[in-house]
């Protein structure tokens, strides 16, 4: 099953609309920086990767809106454009990475015509999205020797083709391990309180009939200690030079049962998510989302009313905790500043 998280119509983004899945199946379509940073705030696109792809997009949309304007209009513009994306969410580091390479393309061009520098931004963008898919195939390369045939695999959130431009991260490794003829089945925790998992992972297993069983997460302690769980594979959002591992608030909690249960803890991170600028996980910016999202879900409310809420979206997965990183230039076992160095040399 090929899913087009983004996909390019008529000189305009749509992404599926994730806010509906399982439910509906629907594309949103984007015209501006400004509207390409709502539809990430509001998590209509989500996921590290598919974030950059859909932020690089975001800067050749404005381009494209501003490319008939004066040079100085055009320049002012497109800085708002890039700040509007920018404070759209903090924690994914592949929002900045893309927008970054956005940026050094369009500083490159110099006083090149705004149509001229619209078409090239344009080209840029298309190619971080093919990118990114051929990136994913090569992490799900390196990732599917590490599953045995048979292997129960649980994972958290959703790190699939709907994170992605496609094929996945985490979920890349399982398509990959399939592909290469193992049987493999899926745990999912739901995962509280956006419910990626249960909405959007047990959605594309269920597309490619790979076996997956949906579980809460306060589950996975439970089947982990009477030997139901062989791996756990995750992705993430961003990962410190040390390798401290920013996910889906719930990771943290995972990784420290895995350990305990002798389990190994992979997480499937491309290059573009690994920011040696953050020595740590303590540095890492944590996004707070809206009560409601915990309070209840869409049109219901099952939390008293007037209850204080604490919705951090993401929590630190210390490096200890990992038994390797999955990147496209192969494994990192026991991550550790001078090893994720090394991918960068």
């Amino acid at each position: 099953m090929n899913i087009e998280t983004l996909r390019w119509r008529d000189n305009r983004l749509e992404m599926i609309d994730q806010r509906v899945l399982p439910a509906r199946f629907e594309y949103l379509s984007y015209d501006s920086a400004a509207s390409v940073a709502h539809g990430i705030r509001a998590m209509v696109v989500r996921g590290a990767p598919a974030i950059g792809c859909a932020a690089a997009y975001g800067v050749a949309l404005e381009a494209l809106r501003l490319k008939e304007t004066a040079p100085e209009t055009f320049r002012s513009g497109m800085e708002k454009g890039f700040t509007s994306l920018a404070q759209s969410r903090p924690t994914a580091v592949n929002l900045f990475w893309a927008l970054q390479r956005m940026r050094q393309v369009w500083q490159g061009m110099g006083a090149t015509a705004p149509a001229v520098v619209a078409e090239r931004l344009l080209n840029e963008a298309h190619e971080i999205h093919a990118e990114d898919i051929r990136i994913n195939r090569a992490m799900g390369a390196a990732g599917a020797a590490l599953l045995a045939d048979g292997a129960r695999v649980l994972t958290h959130c959703n790190a699939g083709a709907l994170a992605t431009a496609g094929w996945g991260t985490a979920l890349g490794v399982i398509r990959s391990a399939v592909e290469a003829g193992k049987k493999i089945s899926v745990i999912a925790d739901e995962t509280r309180p956006f419910l990626q998992g249960a909405r959007l992972t047990a959605w594309e297993m269920v597309q490619e009939n790979i076996p997956v069983t949906l579980i809460t997460d306060n589950m996975a302690g439970h089947l982990m200690a009477h030997g139901e769980v062989d791996a756990v594979i995750v992705g993430t959002d961003r990962v410190a030079a040390n390798g401290d591992v920013a996910n889906k608030i719930g990771t943290y909690m995972v990784a420290v049962l895995a350990r305990r249960h002798h389990i190994p803890f992979y997480v499937a991170c491309p290059l573009s998510t690994i920011d040696l600028n953050i020595a740590s996980g303590a540095e890492i910016p944590i996004e707070e989302r809206a009560p409601e999202e915990v309070t209840g879900y869409r049109d219901c409310q099952w939390a008293a009313h007037g209850v204080k809420v604490r919705n951090p979206a993401f929590d630190v997965t210390p490096a200890e905790l990992v038994t390797a990183l999955i990147t496209e230039k192969g494994l990192v076992r026991e991550p550790n500043q001078e090893k994720i160095a090394m991918l960068f040399e």
